[in-house]
């Protein structure tokens, strides 16, 4: 029987597009994050949430392997990245948790797949799975999937410097709270889409059996006559992601790879879990939970962590066929994000076959995909 577990993305762009016939962009599998081997190419932050004021401690890979913070489950070889649930907290002090940063980023020209099974949720939780230029803003961010508290929809988002801007979308969600990308407008609110399925954050994404989110930079067809009309609604055949047509989005203005790097550069991956802080603790509090965040939540033995964690089956990378797109801390001389962040040992694998594909629910996929184009808000692939 085929898995249900869906697949939903993001793709990413500044203004519109134009709109053009069906192309598709085959990519290579450059990079993977799967099993035992996880954890071993990201840096853990080690230090307290000073960028989100989220009351947490983000602790260091020893810390998080020695507290079981962070691990592979050998069972399922699943990582696991999750809130301390186990611990008394006593006032003025903070939980501990996970973020960590991939230590290569990644080029315009990439994919990047993240299949999970369950993400963090509950009353004061603020998960992410997100990326990064390694100077912000000036190189953009790209929110994935975020959510908070006992919110239902998952909330995907762009920030960039100055003068990138979401405009003319004709895309399957209308719930656009937001058009402008700039750090500096709406106090960094960014270009937001939420996504209109109830089972795409919280409790409703772990009972339908998770899903994987797919981001996506694409190097070609912006601003030519190749550009996309549509997108690919999926399904899995024999082992072989089969595309279905699918009108999706309508572009109308055009949009120039040189556009897209102005606002976008190479990209660290990154996932983190706070608690509070300036977003689940702020003015929808009131509207999701009760009593004060801190006091009534971080505060005591933790049992309210208990669902307040990722489970990944891989993290997997692709670049345009032909290219590589990774960018590797040897090569540049610099890691991630991080404060004092203690990094692991070894890089992460790669392999320039895409035959390798994109293994889902124990299915193979191939890792050719339509091109996709625009601030996409829910799935667009499918598994019947």
């Amino acid at each position: 029987m085929v898995s249900t577990h869906s697949i939903m993305a993001t793709a990413l762009a500044c203004l519109a597009f134009s709109v053009a016939p069906v192309t598709a962009t085959s990519y290579s599998m450059v990079t993977e994050y799967y099993g035992s081997s996880f954890f071993d190419a990201w840096t853990f932050y080690n230090y307290y949430d000073n960028l989100t004021n989220g009351d947490v401690n983000y602790v260091s890979a020893q810390d998080a392997s020695a507290y079981q913070l962070a691990y592979v489950d050998t069972t399922t070889n699943h990582a696991i990245i999750k809130v301390d649930n186990t611990s008394t907290v006593v006032y003025n002090n903070k939980r501990n948790s996970v973020r960590i940063t991939s230590n290569d980023s990644f080029e315009v020209g990439s994919l990047w797949v993240a299949d999970m099974y369950h993400v963090p949720y509950g009353c004061s939780v603020w998960p992410a799975w997100w990326s990064q230029a390694a100077i912000w803003p000036q190189g953009g961010e790209i929110d994935t999937f975020e959510g908070i508290n006992t919110n239902t929809q998952n909330q995907m988002s762009l920030h960039t410097e100055t003068g990138c801007t979401a405009i003319g979308q004709n895309q399957t969600s209308t719930l656009v709270a937001s058009t402008n990308c700039s750090y500096a407008a709406n106090e960094d609110q960014g270009c937001i889409v939420t996504d209109p399925s109830t089972n795409s954050y919280g409790a409703g994404f772990a009972s339908s059996g998770g899903g994987a989110f797919v981001t996506e930079m694409a190097s070609t067809a912006f601003g030519s006559s190749k550009g996309p009309k549509y997108l690919a609604r999926c399904r899995i055949t024999k082992a072989r992601l089969i595309p279905r047509p699918l009108v999706f989005l309508l572009p109308t203005t055009p949009l120039r790879v040189a556009t897209l790097r102005k606002y976008f550069q190479a990209q660290n991956l990154i996932f983190d879990i706070t608690l509070c802080g300036d977003w689940a603790d702020g003015v929808t509090w009131n509207s999701t939970c009760s009593g004060v965040c801190y006091n009534n939540w971080v505060m005591g033995n933790g049992s309210d962590y208990n669902d307040a964690y990722f489970e990944v089956s891989y993290v997997r990378v692709f670049s345009t066929e032909g290219t590589n797109t990774v960018v590797s801390p040897t090569t540049t001389g610099s890691a991630t994000a991080g404060a004092s962040g203690s990094s692991s040992t070894s890089g992460s694998s790669t392999s320039s076959s895409s035959s390798m594909g994109l293994l889902h629910g124990g299915f193979g996929m191939t890792a050719t995909v339509l091109v996709v184009i625009g601030l996409v808000s829910s799935a667009f692939f499918t598994l019947a």
